[in-house]
């Protein structure tokens, strides 16, 4: 054991989840690559959990960065912020809801807690529609509302959840039927579960799971969910903390498969606009942003110095077009890991859009979760020089690919190799 992780077990909870037996502390990138301690090359297909969306050490936003933080790093929102004025009015505008108002958090765990008090407040109900695997955050509002119980550590809640199908298109009682099927079936669900509740607050949803294993439902679901929630009057939040800013390479956001009755009522995103830096936020439209009425601030909402480092990360991907770079190398690569494990009796399924990939692991010739061999692949990886994440709804057993969006074709290549390497060593 190192010093290090031996010094982070005296002072961190158990609880607080490393990868590797040997765990890595990472101390520089560059590009789509990272360096160990002892100076070992890893090419980096997680990102930080989805969260370097360009590039490591990026120069632009290091820049940034630097000039905002040589002016003045912290104000609050007491206080006019220009940078957060002018990140707001983009992501309002990208957002495609109608007379849209932004909110800046620090996190997507805090940002889908204040969707959730926006939608509560605004309709006057404390009952949640959540989907079957899904995760939205570790805060107490966030885990009460997680379909996923390798993530939900307590049943108790400030909230009435209910769960309704859909989220799993492979497993389930649904998912033998077509793809129309399906989505009958799912709001056939969701009509008779309304027809045995009070009024529902909202329905927040991941356009494609995140934790639970880059799982989805079929195109359409969520337009078809819509017109019987709008019926009701009950509110959509779109869940964008993974899927937003192009990296499911068909759309720049995951509702936009679904937008068949238009933009959702609330989106939240986090994670890769601030490439590194804690952002994250919420977009609603005005009346329901504005039903709070009480006062509220944030302290470090909005930083200058992070809605700098958003500005010049949102203007890279958008300048370089990186949403077809990921369709284009997303594809290719998706195809490749395809190839590989054809014919394997331990990869239930490879699934996922752009650079949002997940391998479903399973007990050779079963359809049984296998999260030992994920763990093993996940090992493996490593020592090849690929980091990789893993999740899933069934005991952790995918592995999770999400690279910078600015990944080459000879990058996917290289990182296909080495994961083949990988599975063929554990299986």
């Amino acid at each position: 054991m190192s010093s290090l992780h031996h010094r982070h077990l005296a002072v961190s909870p158990e609880w607080l989840a490393l990868y590797y037996r040997h765990p890595l502390e990472i101390t520089h990138g560059e590009g789509r690559y990272v360096w160990d301690a002892d100076g070992k090359r890893y090419l980096d297909f997680f990102g930080g959990i989805l969260t370097t969306m360009t590039a490591h050490a990026l120069p632009e936003v290091t820049k940034a960065v630097t000039e905002q933080a040589g002016r003045i790093i912290h104000t609050s929102t007491l206080y006019l912020n220009r940078p957060m004025v002018e990140l707001a009015e983009r992501i309002a505008t990208l957002s495609g809801i109608p007379d849209a108002r932004v909110f800046f958090t620090t996190s997507g765990t805090e940002a889908n807690d204040t969707a959730l008090l926006l939608a509560t407040t605004y309709r006057r109900s404390n009952q949640i529609l959540a989907m079957r695997n899904s995760y939205h955050g570790r805060s107490f509002s966030a885990v009460a509302i997680t379909g996923n119980k390798a993530w939900s550590p307590t049943s108790l809640s400030p909230l009435q959840t209910l769960y309704i199908h859909g989220g799993v298109r492979t497993r389930g009682p649904y998912a033998e039927l077509s793809d129309a099927q399906f989505i009958k079936a799912c709001v056939a669900d969701l009509e008779d579960l309304l027809g045995h509740t009070r009024d529902a607050a909202a329905l927040i949803a991941e356009p494609i799971q995140g934790v639970g294993g880059f799982t989805s439902p079929p195109d359409g679901l969520f337009a078809a969910f819509r017109e019987v929630l709008s019926r009701h009057g009950i509110l959509w939040i779109s869940d964008e903390v993974q899927t937003g800013w192009g990296r499911t390479g068909e759309h720049f956001w995951g509702w936009q498969a679904h937008d068949r009755n238009g933009p959702p009522d609330i989106l939240t995103f986090a994670k890769g606009i601030g490439n590194g830096m804690s952002i994250g936020g919420v977009v609603a439209r005005a009346d329901v942003m504005n039903c709070l009425d009480a006062n509220s601030i944030s302290t470090f909402g909005g930083s200058p110095v992070t809605m700098a480092a958003g500005l010049a990360n949102l203007s890279y991907l958008l300048e370089h077009d990186l949403q077809r770079n990921a369709r284009r190398v997303g594809g290719l690569l998706i195809e490749r890991l395809r190839a590989i494990v054809a014919g394997s009796e331990c990869v239930r399924e490879v699934r996922g859009r752009g650079l949002m990939i997940g391998i479903e692991l399973v007990k050779p010739g079963t359809d049984e979760a296998n999260p030992e061999a994920a763990t093993a692949v996940l090992e493996a990886a490593r020592e090849g020089g690929l980091l990789i994440g893993k999740g899933g709804g069934h005991n952790t057993s995918v592995l999770r690919i999400a690279p910078p969006l600015s990944l080459s074709i000879a990058e996917a290549e290289e990182g296909a190799e080495i994961l083949a390497e990988a599975l063929r060593s554990v299986e």
